[in-house]
């Protein structure tokens, strides 16, 4: 029970700080919190943890503050601004790993011989895993901001958000774990083993998705776009 209750404060807090980044950085703070959150989401997925019975990858409700991000900035600022975002997160993710492949090739000295051992389990991304995340996050990304974007012209009223937030979220988050699982583990598990591991990743990334919904409802009802800090810089011109 301790990692549900740690796993319920643990998506509190991502939420309350993806609520103060747009509140003080408006739409700048939500292209910030895409870049931020593609990699830590992909830090965290190479640990597994117990909750409810399931084996489960970290980086669930990180990786779905991506598309609450992406479906605000569809929802405030339009489809072209939500596109972008989902670009921007791309470069970062590539950038990121890209890097620290390069990175780790260097020879330690004798004193770091630990250091690049826990780096290597980080950031040592086997190249189907790395390939299978850098595919599933584009596929799923630009498929969320087209799906939004239709059904924000069918239910249009301002109460049907959360059709619009769930509607496009839940199709394009099960693409997203059918084009990683398929790239990373395909062959490298039994078919009923990969099958519990799409099952119960997806699970998650629904139940995350629903809690993620009255956070982006509080986030749109703020009036400022720019965020506190562009309005105090203003004055302080």
């Amino acid at each position: 029970m301790f990692n549900l209750w740690w796993g319920v404060l643990f998506g509190i807090v991502q939420f309350a700080l993806f609520l103060a980044c747009y509140r003080l950085f408006g739409r700048v703070g939500l292209f910030a919190w895409v870049g931020v959150a593609t990699v830590l989401a992909n830090l965290q997925v190479v640990k597994t943890i117990e909750m409810l019975g399931l084996v489960m990858t970290l980086g669930n409700i990180t990786y779905a503050s991506i598309y609450m991000a992406t479906d605000l900035l569809n929802e405030r600022h339009g489809r072209e601004e939500a596109k972008r975002a989902v670009w921007f997160g791309f470069f970062f993710l590539f950038a990121s790993t890209l890097v620290m492949q390069l990175a780790l090739v260097f020879r330690p000295d004798a004193s770091s011989l630990e250091m690049q051992t826990a780096m290597e389990t980080v950031f040592g991304l086997a190249p189907r895993v790395a390939a299978g995340s850098l595919a599933a996050y584009l596929v799923s990304q630009v498929l969320d901001v087209h799906l939004f974007s239709r059904l924000r012209r069918r239910y249009a009223a301002h109460g049907q958000f959360w059709i619009r937030i769930l509607g496009s979220t839940l199709v394009s988050q099960f693409v997203d774990t059918l084009v990683f699982c398929t790239i990373a583990f395909a062959g490298v598990f039994e078919a009923a083993i990969w099958v519990d591991i799409l099952v119960t990743t997806y699970l998650i990334k629904f139940v995350v998705s629903g809690a993620g919904t009255p956070v982006l409802y509080i986030a749109r009802s703020f009036r400022d776009t720019e965020g506190l800090w562009h309005r105090l810089g203003r004055k302080d011109g």
